[in-house]
């Protein structure tokens, strides 16, 4: 049974360039989550207090398990150029705005 995971991930600091210059191929992979059995539900870039600068992704994906996930974002390009400085993979309850479920 599939259930949702979100994924938080914090950039390394100073590492912006890599960030642009990755970024289409990190949205690319994005879209042929499917094909690895994980399904983006939704997603964006973390932002420094002032929404100034990019310093981080959150995604919440649809997958039948963890290790699916965390073998997707082991595989994401921002992961394989050493962007980021920590990544946590976490199950989690969509309770309130999932179309699929009324609370």
């Amino acid at each position: 049974m599939a259930r949702f995971f979100a994924v938080f991930a914090t950039d390394q600091p100073g590492m912006r360039d890599v960030r642009d210059r990755v970024r289409p191929s990190h949205r690319n992979y994005l879209r042929t989550a499917a094909q690895h059995g994980v399904y983006v539900r939704l997603g964006g870039p973390t932002l420094e207090p002032l929404c100034d600068a990019m310093n981080g992704t959150l995604l919440v994906v649809e997958a039948d398990d963890i290790n699916a996930v965390m073998q997707f974002v082991g595989n994401d390009p921002y992961m394989k150029e050493g962007l980021f400085s920590r990544v946590e993979v976490r199950p989690w309850d969509w309770s309130l705005g999932n179309p699929e479920r009324r609370v």
